[in-house]
C-alpha cells in the first residue's frame, strides 16, 4: 500500500511523506481550518511532526490530498480500518468550499469498496454543516446525535453521526457513540 496513489479529475491522493511537513503545518497551525477539529492549533513544526507520527504516517486508508499539477498537500483524509471505520478530513481554506473534499471521499471510498470493508462512520459538530454535505454526498445517511465532552479542547459539542453499509446490510448502526455519551438523540429533518 506504500506506493498507492489514486487520482481523480482534480487530485492526486497519495501519501504523506516528511517532505509534507511544511505544507502540513500551514494547515495544521491554520485556527479556522481547525476550529472544527479536535486538537489545537499546531504551534511548531515539532507539533506538526508529531501529528503526522500519531495519525498520518501510517494507515492504509492515509492520504495527502493534492491538486493536480502540484506537489504541496491541500489537505488530508483517513479512514480508520478497524472499529467505527471512521473518515475523516481536513482541507486548507483557499480550496473549501469547491467539492475537492468530496471527490477525494469518492476516489477513497472507492478503494473501501473494493476491500471489503462493510461499513464507514463519519461525524461532524453541528456548527459545521459543511462537513455534513461532504459525508451526505458520498452516500451517507444521518444515524443519531450525541453530546461529547472534546478533548483536548475541553468543549462540549454536539455531533452528528452518519453512515454507509456497504455490505448491503441496511439495518446495522454504529452505536458506540450512542452507548458511551449519555445524551443522545435523533435529529428530524437532518
Amino acid at each position: 500500500m506504500d506506493g498507492i496513489r489514486l487520482e481523480t479529475d482534480r487530485l492526486v491522493l497519495r501519501r504523506f511523506g516528511v517532505q509534507d511537513m511544511a505544507a502540513l503545518h500551514l494547515l495544521l497551525a491554520d485556527e479556522e481550518v481547525n476550529t472544527f477539529l479536535p486538537w489545537f492549533p499546531s504551534k511548531s513544526m515539532e507539533d506538526t511532526r508529531r501529528f503526522y507520527a500519531q495519525r498520518l504516517a501510517e494507515g492504509k486508508y492515509c492520504f495527502a490530498v493534492c491538486l493536480k499539477g502540484r506537489e504541496e498537500p491541500a489537505g488530508y483524509i483517513k479512514a480508520d480500518e478497524n472499529g467505527c471505520h471512521d473518515f475523516g478530513y481536513a482541507l486548507r481554506r483557499d480550496c473549501q468550499h469547491k467539492g475537492i473534499m468530496t471527490e477525494a471521499a469518492l476516489a477513497v471510498l472507492e478503494e473501501i469498496r473494493k476491500a471489503g470493508i462493510p461499513y464507514i462512520t463519519a461525524t461532524h459538530d453541528v456548527k459545521n454543516p459543511a462537513s455534513g454535505k461532504v459525508m451526505k454526498r458520498m452516500g451517507m445517511t444521518y444515524r443519531y446525535s450525541y453530546e461529547e465532552p472534546w478533548q483536548p479542547k475541553n468543549i462540549l459539542v454536539t455531533f452528528r453521526m452518519y453512515q454507509l453499509n456497504l455490505d448491503g446490510r441496511k439495518d446495522r448502526v454504529y452505536m458506540e457513540y450512542w452507548n458511551r455519551y449519555p445524551v443522545h438523540y435523533i435529529e428530524k429533518d437532518v
